[in-house]
């Protein structure tokens, strides 16, 4: 179901766009990675988190942590992640394969500009097994996201 909810949206808005199915999985960004054969930054790893009573996603390069104080200044409050099932629930995507793709409720999509160090990135596409291949400012257009600047890279990355 989930899979097939990206397969519709991209048919519907980007059909230029393939699913990628690496038969392996793609649920860490480790194994996306590998898999992939790219470096764990170009993966695109989306985050669902609460902050307050708004749900929102979140999408950063795969080496990126999450600032709870940048995302706390920049909206407004502490971010909690969200549960698995909340998860599921909400974006019709299992953990391991959340996407801002065919999502199964509307939800509001920040794109970290930590993305923008690659020309081209890595999210998932709905499954534990599957991804797709974009630039980052058309990953943004396609889900109508708003750039921010939440996420801290690793010492290594900087």
């Amino acid at each position: 179901m989930s899979l097939d909810s990206v397969r519709a949206f991209l048919a519907r808005k980007a059909p230029d766009i393939a699913i990628i199915d690496q038969g392996a999985s793609t649920a860490t960004v480790s194994e996306a990675a590998q898999a992939l054969g790219v470096e764990p930054g170009q993966i695109a790893k989306t985050l669902s988190i609460r902050i307050g009573d708004a749900v929102m996603l979140i999408v950063a390069r795969g080496d990126a942590r999450l600032d709870n104080r940048k995302t706390k200044d920049i909206l407004g409050g502490r971010p909690r992640m969200l549960g698995a099932e909340d998860v599921e629930a909400l974006t019709g995507h299992p953990v391991g394969g959340v996407c801002p793709f065919g999502l199964a409720t509307p939800l509001p999509v920040y794109c970290d500009i930590s993305l923008k160090d690659f020309g081209e990135v890595y999210p998932a596409a709905g499954s534990r097994t599957s991804s797709v291949r974009l630039t980052p400012d058309r990953l943004a257009e396609l889900v109508d996201a708003t750039w921010v600047d939440v996420c801290s890279l690793p010492v290594e990355a900087v």
